[in-house]
């Protein structure tokens, strides 16, 4: 008999219940563990710690979610129907839409991937005063919202612009020539601009862990750069290329802010179409359609990120 009036031990060492606890307990005082070695209360108590944000993400996201699926088969007329998907998936409006959007993202991610790795290449190989700075400021930079790095862009390449005003001052005409922000064009700038970064930060974590010896060894063996570039970076970046670009087509599919500062006329994604559906023309039902399309393409891209992210980390 313990101290506290629970039996710790036994006289042939079996199992005894802890009067105090009431917790079994083993010749050597301990909770006995299940097969996977965890005492069965803490398997319980660990699903109760999880009840709390489960129920935070059904309440605030999931019912949501399952409000706008059930609202894009409810057409105006009443009932339940999959007439708003056949108006909306058969509309001009909704097929330009989803072109510009795959050929804004995929143009984008390709951009991206292009100025990243050499922008990594620059930073991570090239010694120069703040090489390191320049790599945390990349960290940094991806916590600046879209729509600032579009405002920047207009200050220095909108209609009155700091381009525009320093070209109408030289020539003395009326206006300048920087008028491609409110075009397609503009709105593909801006987010290689803003996505960038994305694909250059696993490039960097990528190179760290490149084993130099091989590079410097390849350089004595009379090597140039490109062909090092080549043979033995890009093998190695290939992964983290993967990973940052998975990332990036799956942000430029859903990007809404920049599309709409630049202020692009003639360009409608589908995130600015559900916008103009559900507020403009209040289409509800064709807004909840268009989301549903979005989020389906957006899960589907987002799960093959995962994929490329597993295998880059292995």
């Amino acid at each position: 008999m313990s101290a506290d009036g629970g039996v710790r031990v036994s006289a042939d060492g079996g199992v005894r219940v802890s009067a105090e606890a009431g917790v079994p307990v083993g010749a050597d005082g301990r909770a006995p563990v299940d097969a996977g070695g965890r005492a069965p209360t803490r398997g319980r108590a660990a699903y109760l710690w999880a009840l709390p944000p489960v129920a935070l993400l059904a309440l605030f996201f999931l019912y949501p979610l399952a409000l706008v699926v059930r609202q894009s088969f409810r057409p105006d007329t009443g009932g339940t129907s999959l007439q708003p998907y056949a108006d909306v998936l058969a509309s001009a409006a909704f097929r330009e839409a989803l072109w510009t959007t795959v050929w804004l993202a995929v143009a984008a991610t390709a951009g991206c991937l292009v100025l990243g790795f050499v922008l990594a290449l620059v930073i991570a190989f090239v010694p120069f005063p703040g090489a390191r700075a320049v790599a945390r400021f990349v960290d940094v930079f991806l916590s600046f919202p879209s729509f600032l790095i579009t405002l920047a862009l207009l200050f220095v390449y909108g209609t009155v612009g700091m381009a525009n005003g320093a070209w109408t001052d030289l020539t003395g005409a009326a206006e300048g020539p920087f008028r491609f922000l409110t075009t397609p064009w503009g709105v593909l700038l801006a987010e290689i601009t803003y996505f960038t970064p994305f694909v250059m930060r696993p490039l960097l974590a990528a190179f760290s862990q490149l084993d130099t010896a091989q590079l410097e060894a390849a350089g004595s063996l009379g090597a140039r750069a490109p062909r090092i570039v080549r043979q033995i970076i890009l093998p190695e970046a290939l992964p983290a290329l993967a990973a940052g670009g998975s990332l990036v087509l799956v942000l430029c599919l859903n990007e809404f802010g920049i599309v709409l500062f630049t202020g692009a006329k003639g360009v409608t994604t589908l995130p600015t179409l559900v916008y103009g559906k559900a507020i403009l023309e209040s289409d509800y039902p064709g807004a909840c359609v268009v989301a549903v399309v979005n989020i389906l393409i957006s899960v589907g891209l987002y799960g093959l990120y995962r994929v490329v992210s597993r295998r880059a980390r292995a």
